[in-house]
């Protein structure tokens, strides 16, 4: 009978010792990093998919998983390396579980102060920012920071609707909306103090705010791609779908992409509100996207315009395959291109060979398409 304990008590050390190993051996530091987790808002189910990770991927620090995107894009390709090595890239369970590895990486990622503090001040604004301005029965002008000092804001003589003959801009009131790259869009109303156009110096001065609105926060990565792609009209939105064509299309060039959208640009002009899809080849996989046009913006001097495209979710799948490329996970170091909002009044002549073309009294430029919402809400 004493040995048949003694036999039982050894396969017990046994078993917990191959359970403890398993779970991250006696080093580990199981405590802190499950209170570490809870104060990153993680919830118990995340945090021990994200210690299996830590244990996989042998990290000195595993706690580093909930502020570090560098750890984080490390176990992420490191998961995916293992998954083609066994040809199990596409199998649905390890797919699943990217997509949990990605939506980690976003919530660490928008964590970060640069996403989280935001502006709060004009005087914080830095010059070359791009301001559109408002103006009441006038239509939309655009216009650049030039300098920002302590009295006011220097910007370049608004481009837009003629004025009348005459017309100063200055005590003009302006409504101001701007995207402050790797951060948000922002609001402010503020005065014309000085129009100096007609000492031959094509500048205005308007007056300082210190109660920006900040809206339209970011709710996800983009990146500069620059490379051909394929556009395809569709007739609704629910024709949206992922199959790959192989004939057809419009020539674009497809100039930045997140999960949740795309900028694009075409020959010729074209209409916010057309339901369209997307297809390129990015990172030597075919990604495909479907979705809304919600504003153009139309370049008179290269006649082209800018698409930016607000897209349906994305299947699991296409959704680690655009992330992939987006967080640049199989870049070369050096060549890692810089995760940023594209700013569409920097692009130059990029027209393509064939271009999408909409009768121009169809034209909407700088118009934004209201999200359709149901009735009651």
């Amino acid at each position: 009978m004493a040995i048949f304990f003694l036999i039982a008590a050894f396969v017990l050390v046994i078993v917990a010792y191959v359970v403890v190993m398993r779970a991250g051996g006696f080093r580990f530091p199981y405590m802190h990093f499950y209170v570490r987790g809870k104060e990153s808002g993680f919830s118990f189910k995340e945090i021990n998919l994200l210690r299996r990770v830590a244990i996989q991927n042998r990290l000195k620090n595993p706690t580093s998983l909930f502020w570090s995107v560098k750890t984080l894009d490390r176990c992420i390709r490191s998961a995916i390396v293992g998954f083609r090595a066994s040809g199990q890239e596409n199998n649905p369970k390890n797919l699943e579980f990217l997509n949990k590895l990605f939506d980690f990486r976003r919530r660490v990622e928008f964590d970060q102060p640069k996403y989280r503090l935001g502006l709060t001040s004009t005087r914080g604004i830095a010059p070359g920012q791009t301001f559109k301005f408002a103006l009441e029965g006038g239509g939309i002008y655009i216009a650049k920071l030039i300098e920002n000092n302590r009295r006011h804001l220097a910007v370049t003589y608004p481009r837009g609707n003629s004025t009348p003959p005459g017309f100063s801009w200055r005590n003009e009131d302006l409504r101001v909306y701007f995207w402050r790259a790797e951060d948000a869009g922002y609001y402010f109303e503020t005065k014309v103090v000085g129009d100096y156009i007609d000492r031959k110096v094509p500048i205005l001065h308007i007056s300082h705010a210190e109660n920006l609105v900040r809206a339209q926060k970011r709710g996800s990565v983009r990146r500069e791609a620059n490379t051909n792609a394929s556009l395809y009209p569709l007739k609704t939105i629910d024709q949206a779908n992922e199959g790959v064509e192989t004939r057809g299309g419009y020539r674009c060039k497809l100039l930045d992409i997140s999960e949740d959208g795309a900028a694009v640009v075409i020959g010729g002009r074209a209409k916010a509100g057309l339901p369209v899809k997307i297809q390129s080849e990015l990172g030597g996989d075919v990604v495909v996207l479907s979705g809304i046009v919600k504003s153009v913006n139309f370049k008179q001097k290269t006649r082209a315009s800018i698409l930016h495209i607000q897209a349906r979710t994305p299947t699991v799948p296409m959704r680690v395959k655009i992330l992939t490329f987006v967080y640049g996970l199989f870049d070369e170091a050096e060549s890692r291109s810089t995760l940023k909002r594209h700013d569409p009044d920097e692009i130059g002549d990029k027209r393509p060979r064939k271009a999408l073309e909409v009768p121009d009294g169809e034209v909407e430029e700088e118009k934004e398409v209201p999200s359709r919402r149901r009735k009651g809400k």
